[in-house]
């Protein structure tokens, strides 16, 4: 047999979808494809497609037909849509995508060699699996640089909000087993991982459906174990599944990034109640001050919906209000979008796009400025930050702080000419900031943290 054809796989939406891609990676490289990143030379394309929102499902279909388009020009013979939009709507694009070779669901990515190898012999076939199907502790190439890592510790979600289609292309809760998560995150770290990223629908939840109990307290302090593994992060936790004991944890444990990634959409408890969110607004806010309370330093970031069905503009105003308040560390706004096959979606009360709009940009600038003033506030400390890389011909380190995830949040830039491998972690004084970006210089006593 010859060489096998040279695979481009693309990957869309979130790092949860980012982590099956690095799994097919690792199973295509196994089964003995080559990759590239130059479209012009792939001979077979594979879209892991994303459909959360209206302009993710736009985004996944619009690469779709642009491969496909380059798939009648170049040498591409093989075009495969994995992922979200694949499992939602494998009929729709075996009919109006003709270019589409095949379709391979989100609970049968490790199909997607099988399924190449079936396109490029002429005899094309889809895997759509029951989405009950685990699929876990496959062998991964990494896609973020190699010195952090995304830990995608469950799948799918129980919590039915009204707004949110996740359930129908992504099945039940299902969490994957303590000891599959150790053994990754072991080899990851091996092969010079320093930062883990903790991702799911919902993280908080974690272990309740294999061991009767909320079992992620448990993970991160055996997760700490691990001696080279300097950072663990926390994304994804629902409000309500807080407790004293996840407070405690990341409280007590060193290698716990104090940063939380807190969802809560709203905080006016007719627009939760709508949203089926089951927390509160006085839940909420008593969350927020116990973790602000036990963990000072605590990064919290958060996302909104505006403009939800109904919202009134005085429950938009109470929003814009709650911001201002609470002065969120990071903070991201979604104008509502009708999903199909949603509660939401069919309720009384549809906003104009140009409203929804208005009152996520309303959110935006009134969080803009409190995240600039927060950043001023930086100036004078000295946090703990991971290396990114540099800028070689402006002798520019780039960084991040424990306060910052990489992709969403800020960097930390020093001008040094110093050499650090990515992933050392050492201690940085703040001495400017630019909007959102830290301005900094090596503390004194840096090495002590490498």
């Amino acid at each position: 047999m010859g060489e096998k054809a040279k695979v481009l796989l693309t990957s869309l939406g979130c790092d949860k979808n980012l982590v099956d891609s690095e799994m097919m990676l690792g199973i295509l490289e196994e089964a003995g494809y080559a990759f590239t990143s130059d479209e012009a030379e792939a001979e077979a394309i594979i879209v892991n497609t994303c459909c959360f929102i209206l302009d993710a499902k736009e985004e996944s279909i619009d690469s779709l037909i642009r491969f496909g388009k380059l798939k009648k020009e170049g040498c591409c013979r093989a075009l495969i849509a994995t992922g979200c939009l694949a499992q939602r709507y494998a009929d729709e694009i075996r009919k109006e995508l003709p270019e589409v070779d095949a379709v391979v669901g989100t609970a049968s990515f490790d199909h997607v060699a099988e399924v190449l190898d079936a396109v490029l012999s002429g005899k094309p076939k889809d895997s759509l699996e029951d989405m009950s199907r685990p699929v876990y502790g496959k062998k991964r190439i990494l896609s973020t640089g190699g010195h952090y890592a995304h830990l995608k510790i469950a799948e799918g979600c129980d919590k039915n909000c009204s707004y949110c289609a996740i359930p129908a292309f992504r099945g039940h809760y299902r969490s994957v087993p303590m000891e599959i998560l150790l053994e990754e995150a072991g080899k990851l770290v091996e092969g010079g991982v320093r930062e883990l990223i903790l991702v799911a629908q919902e993280t908080t939840r974690y272990g309740v459906d294999l061991y009767g109990k909320k079992s992620l307290s448990l993970l991160l302090r055996k997760l700490c174990e691990i001696e080279e593994l300097k950072w663990i992060r926390i994304l994804y936790c629902y409000p309500e599944e807080i407790d004293d004991e996840l407070i405690e944890t990341i409280a007590s444990e060193e290698k716990i990034c104090h940063y939380l990634d807190l969802p809560i959409q709203h905080c006016e408890d007719r627009i939760l109640a709508l949203m089926g969110r089951r927390t509160r607004k006085e839940e909420l806010c008593a969350t927020l001050k116990k973790l602000r309370e036990r963990i000072p330093d605590i990064c919290i970031r958060t996302t909104l919906i505006a403009g939800f069905p109904g919202e009134t503009l005085k429950e938009h105003e109470a929003l814009l209000e709650f911001v201002r308040s609470q002065r969120f560390d990071r903070l991201g706004v979604f104008a509502y979008s009708p999903e199909e096959g949603t509660k939401a979606a069919e309720m009384d009360g549809q906003l104009e796009e140009e409203e929804k709009q208005r009152r996520a940009d309303a959110l935006m600038e009134a969080q803009q400025q409190i995240a600039f003033e927060m950043a001023r506030e930086r100036i004078g400390s000295t946090p703990e930050c991971i290396v990114e890389g540099r800028i070689p011909e402006e002798d520019v380190l780039v960084l991040r702080s424990f306060r910052d995830a990489p992709e969403v949040d800020g960097y930390v830039f020093v001008d040094t000419p110093r050499e650090l491998m990515s992933g050392t972690v050492l201690k940085v004084r703040i001495t400017g900031c630019e909007e959102y970006d830290l301005i900094g210089e090596l503390a004194e006593n840096h090495e002590s943290a490498e």
